[in-house]
Formats: C-alpha cells, sequence, structure tokens
C-alpha cells in the first residue's frame, strides 16, 4: 500500500497539526475546510488556532509545497475525517459534521483509498460512515459487505492530544486503530507509522471508539469528584486545595484539581455518547456528568454572595455600580480553545444576570466570541485597577502570582 497522498478532512485543532505533521514527512497533504479563510490562512503559511511550534511545522509544510488547503476534497489515496462530534440538546450524538465529511470525499473515492475516522465518536460510527460512503458509491465495494476483499479500506482512529503539546504527542503518543476488518487496520497502521514513534495497538472499530470515550470519561469522573469534594469543602469551611495536598501524599491517592466546570470538545462531550448508548447502565457516568455541569451554576451563585456582600459594605452604590473581572475563557490554561468551556458560560451567564460592567481577561485571543456581546476584553493591570469583584476561571501561566490587592477574589483554580 502506498499512501503518497493524505486529505485531512477538517483543519481545527486536530486536523491542522496531523496535516502538519504528515507533509514534515514529505506526504503530500491536501487539507479541506469549508472555511475559506481558514484555507487562505493556512495556503500563506500561517495558522489559524493557538498551538505552539505548530505555525512553524505549517509554514515549513507549504513553503516547501507539502501542504495545501482547499474548501473541495480532492483524490488522495488516504482520507482522514477530523470534524467536531457535538452532542445535541437532548444529549444525543449529533453525527451530521461526519455525514458530511463522509458525502463531501465519496465522489473521489477510487479503489484501494484508506478512509479514517478520526473525530471522536459514538460506538458504531464507523461503521455508519462505511454505510454513507457505500450508499453514494454504489460502484465500489465496502469492508461491510465484502471484507478483507472491499475496494476501500475504513477504519477509526481517535486521537489522544493533549492542546498545547499536540505536535509532540501526536508522534510519540501510542494509537489506538481499529479497522473494520483485518486489511483495513493494517493500512490504517501503517499509514500512522510513516510518523508515530509510539506503538500502534490494532483493534476492532467499536472497541477503538470504545476506548477513547472510556479514556475521556476516566477522566470526567476523577474531575466530577474533585468538583463535589470543592463543594462539600466550601460548606464546611475547608481548603480544598489545602485538603487535596493532604491526601495525595497518600501512595495510592491522586485527586485531580477541582475548577469552575469541565470543557473542551473531549471530556465535556463524550460521556454523553457512552450514557446515549446505554442510559440505564451509564449510571456512574451520567451522575459524573451532571455534576460537572452543575459546576459553573454553582460559580455563578458564589458571585452573586460576594456582589450582596459588597452592596451591604458599600450601601451608597447599587449593582450597576458593581465591575466584575472574569480571569480566563478557554476550557484549559495557556490555550485559545473555547470550545463547550465553562468560563464561557459563567461569563455569558453572568452578562445576563448583572447590571453593571463585565470585564474578560483572556491571554489567548484577540476579540471576544459573539455569544459575550457586552463583556469587554482587557488585559490584566485594567481588570484589576477596575473591578470590584475578582473571579478567575482558568489558571494561565500569567494569573499565577498576580493576586489582586483589592477588591473580593472567587478563585476557582486555587492559584490566588
Amino acid at each position: 500500500m502506498n499512501f503518497e497522498t493524505i486529505s485531512i478532512v477538517g483543519l481545527g485543532y486536530i486536523g491542522l497539526p496531523t496535516a502538519a505533521v504528515f507533509a514534515s514527512r514529505k506526504k503530500k497533504v491536501i487539507g479541506v475546510d469549508n472555511n475559506q479563510k481558514t484555507v487562505d490562512t493556512i495556503n500563506r503559511g500561517q495558522i489559524h488556532i493557538v498551538e505552539p511550534d505548530l505555525d512553524m511545522v505549517v509554514h515549513a509544510a507549504v513553503v516547501d509545497g507539502f501542504l495545501r488547503a482547499t474548501t473541495r476534497p480532492e483524490p488522495a489515496d488516504a482520507f482522514l475525517i477530523a470534524v467536531p462530534t457535538p452532542f445535541k440538546a437532548d444529549h444525543q450524538p449529533d453525527m451530521s459534521y461526519i455525514e458530511s465529511a463522509s458525502k463531501s470525499i465519496a465522489p473521489v473515492l477510487k479503489k484501494g483509498d484508506l478512509v479514517i475516522l478520526e473525530s471522536t465518536s459514538p460506538v458504531g460510527a464507523t461503521e455508519q460512515m462505511a454505510d454513507w460512503l457505500a450508499e453514494a458509491r454504489p460502484d465500489l465495494t465496502f469492508p461491510q459487505t465484502h471484507g478483507e476483499d472491499s475496494d476501500i479500506r475504513v477504519a477509526h482512529c481517535p486521537e489522544r492530544v493533549l492542546p498545547g503539546h499536540v505536535l509532540r504527542e501526536l508522534v510519540q503518543n501510542d494509537r489506538v486503530i481499529g479497522g473494520i476488518t483485518v486489511k483495513c487496520s493494517e493500512a490504517a497502521a501503517q499509514l500512522y507509522k510513516s510518523f508515530v514513534q509510539g506503538e500502534c495497538v490494532v483493534t476492532s472499530a467499536r472497541s477503538a471508539e470504545m476506548c477513547k470515550l472510556t479514556e475521556n470519561s476516566f477522566r470526567d469522573v476523577n474531575i466530577a469528584f474533585a468538583n463535589e469534594l470543592s463543594i462539600i469543602c466550601d460548606k464546611l469551611s475547608i481548603n480544598v486545595w489545602e485538603l487535596i495536598r493532604l491526601a495525595n501524599r497518600h501512595p495510592r491517592v491522586n485527586i485531580l484539581q477541582p475548577g469552575p466546570g469541565v470543557g473542551g470538545h473531549c471530556i465535556a462531550v463524550d460521556p454523553w455518547f457512552i450514557v446515549s448508548a446505554a442510559p440505564e447502565e451509564a449510571r456512574l457516568i451520567r451522575i459524573a456528568r451532571e455534576v460537572n455541569d452543575s459546576k459553573p451554576e454553582w460559580v455563578i451563585n458564589k458571585v452573586k454572595m460576594a456582589l450582596a456582600d459588597y452592596l451591604l459594605e458599600n450601601p451608597g452604590k447599587s449593582a450597576k455600580d458593581v465591575t466584575i473581572a472574569c480571569y480566563g475563557l478557554s476550557f484549559k490554561p495557556n490555550i485559545d480553545d473555547l470550545r463547550e468551556s465553562p468560563a464561557v458560560n459563567i461569563v455569558r451567564k453572568l452578562r445576563q444576570l448583572h447590571t453593571g460592567r463585565i470585564l474578560a481577561v483572556e491571554p489567548n485571543i484577540e476579540e471576544l466570541p459573539g455569544s459575550l456581546d457586552g463583556v469587554d476584553l482587557v488585559e490584566i493591570e485594567v481588570a484589576d485597577k477596575l473591578s470590584d469583584i475578582k473571579l478567575l476561571l482558568v489558571d494561565h501561566i500569567p494569573f499565577h502570582g498576580c493576586a489582586p490587592e483589592q477588591g473580593a477574589v472567587i478563585d476557582t483554580k486555587g492559584i490566588w
């Protein structure tokens, strides 16, 4: 199998670094994205997301002619689909992005091609993708009907990288590869071994899908324990940060750090895919999700209490005279990714509830999303000077060591 031309569908936080890494190995990479601005940015050798060192790798790949972007799929030897998989209002998986990506590449498929779903997906998504492809291309055979003799190979290989360390982890981490057939798995493993230094572990497509969901659900359950502990400690007037440090001195205890909730496109979403598939059995996973989803409201109530205390101490003022500064908007430290961010949801809700001014400090973005209309993006120094209530939501490096000297402080990350 010769994979000289690779198409990456979806040039976001996973797709673009993956495309860049393949291109750095002298593979011809065609990046596909439906956002013309994203395509134009990449073709200039620039990037539209924040990820350390990615700008240099993309620039080199574009200049050397190994990476280019387009809005329409073109023929290739392997296609990797890395598009979002959110959930709907009822927490059911939204497969529309995968369906759209599948149907977009179907016209350019040819015998011998490999199609890999990288998007974190509910169990059965890879088989569903194969069915969509088969419906669109009845002239080709697919593994769900023709097994090892199919014209097209189909597999699932979920990403498992940490934002801020994506380039290193793409190369060094083990990859779980689940083909619909053995030959599908072999083809996918061969492709990834062109840059993966970790082990490529082969399994079934369904096990690969469930593996990624399990990894993120494990994290979610453990974060829920920490978040619930923080609420209990607040009620009992115990410093939760000190408590966790003490408990973690036990050789077999490793409690995670609490925060304002759980965000991102993985941990905040993926457990619901398990719950939707097995609602009666996934009791602990559901409760953990509910605990983490409820934490932002608890934070908002802490702000309300701080506002009430401030007004009692300053009888000449009303709520509209009080300025609240919110430090951090991304879903985790030192990145620009706002997807499913509890911080964004908290600030949006505060803007709806509070009649005074709301300031946001987020050093990793240049403008606020439209959902935060009415909020002012300011520098740290401005927020410190102008605000009466200071709410720390994300422990970005610039926030360390600069605890405010005035005003009420609500620290959801324990760094002040």
